[in-house]
């Protein structure tokens, strides 16, 4: 490799570094959950997708190790060739019922899901409608479809209007809208109920990527569909946050959509089966959301008390309703050090700063567990208002 080009890169990261944009990884020594092991501190964790604090759950951990035994450790193959066990078919066939689907079909990752999706099914004479705020993999998965691609402003639904009137216009046989159902950064749901509507005014398919919504939002806990009780087309999301924080992704749809993506969606084909012990603990996670209204109350009840409490100490929110809660700092140093006091006072909190979101809107993004108690909510509370003051911020 020539010097120029390390030099370059070189030069690249001092510059992600000057800027305060530079990306540090902690060494978690314990299980993921309300409290984690860091070194040898023990601090409060406000900053994991373990919403209902399944990660840790005894019963995912004895699902796992139950699996391997007679399963095996991994399946050496993609699923169309040798890589297709009967628990798969199981996971799949218990998310689409828990999703109110036809079917669905797993992923690696909700990335490689949302990257396989739009491909197979749409051509060049087709359209995507996509928020401009969603998700890298829509974005990269859009990227690699032939259809035309419009953006609208997010959850500008006038917008979005304006855009299927011209997709329209412009001749597309097929129109997809693609949305997240909560938008990660802010903790913003999409406007389901007026999407479906256009959707059905514009004769245009809706597609949600629902990540950061299943498994607790909606009476069911099966997303932002169930939370404003509509019907989407086609949902796509992941097992790795609140269905036990693993890895694995999916999409759930109509049966010729999903029989299609598992012709043809790439990273389906190209990719290794999900191990074993993932499928099943994903089966076990499915069970506990089922039964999960109490950890669904205990979730929002947290939630609700959190943002209250950083209410009063004078920080800067985002309304909401989702257990996300951005506290808006403005600029990456801000969040930076913010973020490294927390820590100093036993708490766990991220920075999240440009790429991830825009310049000038730098935050620390809290995210909210059923699993933590009243008093490291407390304890945690304490430390945001002794550095809030330390900073300047409140």
């Amino acid at each position: 490799m020539s010097d120029a080009f390390l030099s370059h890169v070189t030069d690249t990261l001092v510059q992600i570094e000057a800027e305060g944009l530079y990306k540090r990884e902690r060494m978690i020594t314990s299980p993921q959950g309300g409290e984690i092991t860091v070194g040898d501190r023990q601090v409060i964790n406000l900053c994991a997708n373990n919403y209902l604090g399944l990660a840790d759950h005894p019963a995912l951990i004895a699902a796992a190790k139950d699996a391997m035994e007679p399963k095996g450790f991994g399946m050496a193959s993609v699923r169309f060739i040798c890589g297709t066990q009967d628990i798969h078919r199981e996971l799949e066939q218990k998310l689409a019922q828990f999703l109110n689907k036809d079917d669905a079909i797993l992923f690696a990752a909700c990335f490689d899901a949302n990257g396989g999706l739009f491909e197979p099914l749409l051509g060049p004479e087709d359209a995507i409608i996509s928020d401009g705020l969603n998700h890298a993999s829509i974005i990269d998965g859009v990227r690699l479809c032939k259809a035309k691609r419009y953006r609208y402003l997010n959850n500008d639904m006038n917008d979005l209007e304006a855009w299927l009137k011209q997709a329209r216009e412009d001749g597309a046989r097929h129109i997809m809208i693609a949305t997240d159902g909560v938008f990660s950064m802010d903790g913003y749901l999409a406007n389901l109920p007026k999407i479906r509507e256009l959707a059905d005014k514009y004769d245009a398919i809706v597609m949600v990527d629902d990540c950061h919504a299943t498994g607790f939002m909606g009476p069911n806990g099966a997303g932002t569909p169930d939370h404003f009780g509509v019907a989407v087309d086609i949902l796509t999301g992941t097992l790795g946050k609140a269905l036990g924080g693993a890895i694995g992704g999916y999409i759930a749809g109509p049966q010729p959509v999903i029989d299609l993506l598992r012709q043809r969606a790439r990273p389906y084909l190209f990719s290794n089966s999900l191990p074993p012990s993932i499928v099943a603990a994903g089966i076990e996670a499915i069970r506990l959301v089922e039964e999960g209204d109490m950890l669904r109350a205990q979730l929002f009840g947290n939630a609700k008390y959190w943002r209250a409490g950083l209410e009063k100490l004078g920080f800067d929110l985002l309304p909401g309703e989702h257990p996300i809660i951005p506290v808006m700092l403005g600029e990456a140093q801000l969040a930076q050090d913010m973020a490294a006091k927390l820590f100093d006072e036993g708490v766990y909190v991220s920075g999240f700063f440009f790429p991830v979101v825009p310049r000038g809107k730098a935050r620390i993004r809290t995210q909210m567990n059923a699993t933590l108690t009243k008093d490291e909510l407390d304890r945690a509370l304490a430390a945001f208002g002794k550095v809030g003051k330390e900073l300047g911020i409140i």
